[in-house]
């Protein structure tokens, strides 16, 4: 499994305990922080692929 792809899987879990839990808000910030960083190493990684 890709790491972006866990990355995202991580990032979606910590969205929905933070929506979930009281606080919330902490979590919801490092998922989403999580889940932009995925994106980006999945944009990154395509690049690099694209380029060789």
């Amino acid at each position: 499994m890709p790491s972006w792809l866990l990355l995202i899987l991580v990032g979606v879990v910590l969205i929905v305990l933070g929506v979930a839990t009281e606080i919330g808000t902490f979590l919801l910030w490092i998922g989403v922080a999580v889940l932009v960083v995925s994106l980006i190493l999945g944009l990154v990684g395509r690049g690099r692929g694209a380029r060789i």
